[in-house]
């Protein structure tokens, strides 16, 4: 009967080192839920809805974010995004290289260049459109420099 004891106590600490063990658990697991559930306030149906809702409310941002991205690559697309410049003495009796050659470009490569050629007794301006890399019109050495410098920029 002795060892039928010793046994029956042996358990019986077991169980009851495992039932605090459980209570520990169960309290903090409690402590858990009540902070998800704003201490009881709320049941967790409620708390999933409200989950839920969040979760599509940011689907829904997310997707004109998306939309707003593809817009804002659109406009990129079409706007300045290469610059050539060169500097340059057409006349041999002026210097200091007053005249100049600006090439502005999008990614597509259509834009325009302006050049102006500075004398002694004049200012010359001139606007030419670039469509595809391209210009209908005559250009000079300078002209096609800048424009290559505009093109290879990126």
């Amino acid at each position: 009967m002795n060892d039928f004891f010793i046994y029956y106590i042996i358990i019986l600490g077991i169980l009851i080192a495992l039932n605090i063990a459980l209570i520990v658990l169960v309290s903090k697991l409690k402590k858990r839920l009540d902070a998800f559930l704003k201490n009881g306030k709320q049941d967790i149906g409620a708390v999933l809805a409200e989950q839920i809702q969040k979760s599509q409310n940011q689907e829904k941002n997310s997707k004109k974010m998306f939309e707003k991205i593809a817009r804002l690559q659109e406009i990129s697309n079409k706007s300045f995004q290469k610059i050539g410049i060169k500097r340059y003495s057409p006349f041999s009796e002026v210097g200091g290289d007053q005249s100049f050659s600006l090439c502005l470009l999008d990614s597509q490569n259509n834009g325009f260049i302006i050049t102006s050629h500075f004398g002694r007794d004049f200012n010359r301006i001139y606007a030419k459109p670039i469509n595809q890399g391209a210009c209908k019109h005559p250009l000079s050495k300078e002209e096609k420099e800048t424009i290559a410098q505009a093109i290879n920029e990126l």
